[in-house]
């Protein structure tokens, strides 16, 4: 399917018109004594996260994290030494990585937990035997 010049031209104003409405990273950096990645906005607003939060960013050395290179439209950040890129507007909404990762992480959390409730739960399923065994279906 062609794209025709009337498309490109409602795409570039679609574009135009959500960008007034995001906010923008003018700067960003890692601060290595923090240990956070600081991005300031347009709007004055200034938002920092832990990069053991963003997917790519995880399990990065601080020299990695170091160089950080903004998108024209200021929408995204990307990390050349990581080959890894987030989208700002996500980050302002809590969401750093894809729907996949971002599962992934909550549910190692879930995992992780520990609650008089989840302790008692796994003493009793010892006591009839521990976890069912999978059965391997045809």
């Amino acid at each position: 399917m062609p794209i025709t010049d009337s498309d490109r031209l409602a795409a570039e104003a679609h574009l135009q018109a959500e960008s007034k409405n995001q906010p923008k990273a003018i700067h960003a950096r890692y601060d290595r004594r923090m240990s956070r990645v600081i991005v300031g906005l347009d709007n004055g607003l200034e938002l920092s996260f832990p990069p053991r939060l963003a997917q790519g960013l995880e399990h990065a050395a601080p020299a990695d994290l170091a160089i950080i290179e903004i998108s024209p439209l200021g929408d995204g950040l990307h990390w050349p030494l990581l080959d890894a890129d987030l989208y700002v507007p996500s980050l302002l909404q809590g969401i750093f990585g894809s729907k996949s990762w971002m599962a992934r992480q909550l549910g190692a959390a879930g995992g992780r937990a520990r609650s008089s409730a989840k302790a008692a739960a796994a003493k009793e399923n010892g006591r009839k035997g521990g976890r069912p065994r999978k059965v391997a279906s045809a």
